[in-house]
């Protein structure tokens, strides 16, 4: 469109039939701007011309705001770029914030995080297809960003171009799981009360102090930088124990990373010697301690069914109130290899040596009840480490079969993670308990510093030396606060639950426990939480959202999940 070199006559002779006249959206915005233009060069010398343009210009604006095409996304999590296709060509809104699933040489965007199939649903079933089939059609690119983005960041009133295959960026409000918002605190991991005692555990990805090799630094150079990365991060997390793994064998790895953490926390830090690893560069897993506060008691179990040096069990002292409780670390079995009979990959999605890894748990197992036995009653004990197997595989199952709970669905449904690849998320990095231990743990989250990271800031590949992509997976903390539980948690009656929108506000019946805890929390169709609370009442009110709409209420019992719909008219 071009714009008349007499203004006035221009505007004269368009004024009362531009209201009608549809004009692309981008020619509305251009005729704006130069009307503006004229306007306030004095153009317009008359008081009635003046308010007719102002007229003009109001109406041009409404009309470019009534032409945006928004699009809302009514179910996230069955959402497919199929959606998308009467789309093409045009720049939309979309009224539902998108989240950054990969940004892996580029961004891609969907309404929903992408989870590794087996992390959420047990393998071979239809539930777990149809994971897989969703996945492979639930993102797409998107192009012309600028800036580093995490995976896990939310873009709002995303303004976008649709082409057949992705979207080109033009406007947005990026928000949440930044890394300032990382760096203010580490997650909350008090949902049901203060802590006492903060354990972390951490795969360290090849932290080698000597004798370097692939994977892993090369030189002394890299390990420096792979070792300011780590120092900052476990600082930063400032825990009272630390269960690590892929830590070199030996002891000087984990004198190195204590004496890093006396020195920037100001606590006493020591680890838990161990005489019978020779110096090398294979990995093992080990404790690294504040004495300040826990002490150990007894020697260090080795479980070396399967891979050796990897798997161990420690008994530990709080000092401050004298309780016990035994903490397992243990890296089992990787995926990837060539296993053949029962190790060979079954295609079900959990990888190659499934069967081996079973077999550790069942070996981890089996150290618990022979240590408990000694020690003369049902002993606390918390199991952590990179276990190699998503949420719902089978050697996961070994252990929730035999009573324990898995914390991280326990207190995050099925939105937790510590781990990406290929774009899907899961926790391979775990955190189970045993019933006496579960109404003492007063929560567990993973800190999300690794696993939404480029890998580009890795030490071998950027001079970043900050705490972020210090390890390909994410820290995982525990809160504890020991008060010498021993009596099993009751069950509740599930078939009695209601969850219901009464004339005060979201009712939930029967589900408070009489020694077992039961949480709630209410999501948003777009996965915002809104609501999160302790159930202590038989008939809990809980306030109802202000917009009416679609939610989901979650209960939270026993290591597993119950979903309710409620919908507020």
């Amino acid at each position: 469109m071009c714009i008349n070199k007499n203004p006035k006559k221009y505007v004269q002779s368009h004024f009362w039939g531009i209201t009608h006249y549809t004009l692309n959206i981008k020619h509305q915005k251009k005729f704006a701007r130069v009307i503006f233009f004229l306007y306030f060069c004095g153009k317009f010398n008359t008081t009635v011309m003046k308010k007719r343009i102002f007229s003009l210009v109001l109406s041009v604006l409404t009309l470019a705001a009534a032409a945006q095409v928004h699009v809302s996304i009514a179910d996230p999590e069955t959402w497919t770029v199929a959606e998308l296709t009467p789309y093409i060509g045009q720049t939309v809104i979309f009224d539902t914030p998108l989240i950054v699933t990969s940004n892996y040489n580029g961004l891609a965007v969907s309404p929903r995080r992408i989870f590794s199939p087996t992390n959420q649903e047990r393998p071979g079933t239809t539930e777990y297809y149809n994971i897989g089939t969703l996945n492979a059609n639930g993102s797409l690119p998107l192009y012309a960003v600028s800036g580093y983005h995490r995976m896990g960041e939310k873009i709002y009133n995303l303004e976008a171009k649709v082409a057949a295959n992705s979207l080109t960026f033009v406007s947005g409000e990026w928000r949440g799981n930044t890394r300032s918002d990382l760096e203010k605190g580490i997650p909350n991991v008090d949902i049901s009360g203060e802590h006492t005692l903060l354990v972390c555990g951490a795969n360290l990805e090849y932290y080698l102090v000597e004798q370097y090799s692939s994977p892993g630094p090369k030189d002394n150079a890299q390990h420096q930088k792979q070792r300011a990365k780590v120092s900052k991060a476990l600082a930063k997390i400032n825990a009272d124990i630390y269960g690590l793994v892929e830590v070199q064998q030996g002891n000087n790895a984990l004198k190195e990373i204590a004496e890093d953490l006396t020195k920037n926390t100001g606590r006493t830090f020591t680890y838990v010697h161990e005489v019978k690893a020779a110096s090398g560069t294979y990995t093992k897993s080990g404790y690294v301690y504040c004495s300040d506060v826990v002490e150990t008691v007894g020697e260090m179990q080795h479980i070396e069914t399967g891979v050796a040096n990897r798997k161990k069990m420690q008994l530990f002292r709080e000092k401050a109130t004298g309780e016990l409780f035994i903490y397992s670390i243990n890296h089992f079995k990787a995926k990837s290899g060539g296993g053949v009979g029962a190790d060979a990959d079954q295609g079900d999605g959990q990888g190659g040596y499934n069967n081996a890894r079973k077999g550790e748990a069942s070996a981890v197992l089996t150290t618990y009840k022979r240590l408990a036995a000694q020690l003369g009653d049902e002993s606390d004990i918390l199991i952590m480490g990179d276990l190699n197997a998503y949420g719902k595989e089978d050697p996961i199952m070994v252990f929730v079969s035999d009573g324990m709970t898995d914390l991280h669905r326990w207190f995050h449904r099925d939105s937790s993670y510590s781990y990406t690849y290929h774009s899907e998320a899961g926790y391979l990095d775990h955190a189970i308990s045993n019933e006496t231990l579960l109404p003492q743990i007063t929560g567990m989250a993973a800190y999300h510093i690794n696993s939404d990271e480029d890998d580009a800031y890795t030490y071998d590949k950027s001079s970043d030396a900050t705490m972020f992509r210090c390890s390909d997976h994410d820290p995982v903390l525990v809160g504890l606060r020991l008060d010498g539980t021993k009596e099993p948690l009751s069950k509740l009656n599930l078939n009695s639950w209601e969850v219901y929108n009464g004339a005060d506000g979201i009712y939930i019946r029967n589900a408070a426990g009489v020694q077992m805890k039961a949480y709630y929390r209410i999501y948003s169709v777009d996965g915002r939480m809104l609501e999160q609370d302790e159930i202590t009442d038989d008939w809990q009110l809980v306030p109802r959202p202000a917009q009416a709409g679609l939610y989901v209420v979650v209960i939270y019992h026993e290591g597993q999940t119950y979903k309710f719909r409620v919908i507020i008219p």
